[in-house]
């Protein structure tokens, strides 16, 4: 199967950066897609950005502009670089994959998650 491993969260005062990672292993055919979501405190979690095998990537409007996911597929690594980022990005980010198994299947896996504070 899959296992998501991220890192990079941190504490960071507003207006700052912060670049996160995840690294898919396991034992999979491909990775086509790979995201961020995140879980701020008492919300659920949401969408932050998007990105498939290809290079196609999408975002939540509230981080367009500031935050920018990108991927290596060699290393089936997929990073969310975060600027000007303010106190509403607080939260557990989590890192999530789509998956093709050499059975034909399709799975779905998530990471443990990395917590982000911004600090205002």
């Amino acid at each position: 199967q899959v296992h998501l491993e991220e890192s990079g969260g941190g504490l960071v005062q507003a207006g700052g950066s912060l670049r996160l990672s995840c690294v898919a292993s396991g034992t999979f055919t491909s990775i086509n897609a790979m995201g961020w979501y995140r879980q701020a405190p008492g919300k659920q979690r949401e969408l932050v950005a998007s990105i498939r095998s290809g290079g196609t990537s999408n975002y939540a409007d509230s981080v367009k502009g500031r935050l920018t996911i990108s991927r290596d597929n060699d290393r089936n690594t997929v990073y969310l670089h975060m600027n000007r980022l303010k106190p509403e990005d607080t939260g557990v980010y989590y890192c999530k994959s789509e998956a093709l198994l050499g059975s034909g299947c399709r799975t779905n896996a998530w990471g443990q998650g990395t917590l982000v504070t911004v600090s205002s």
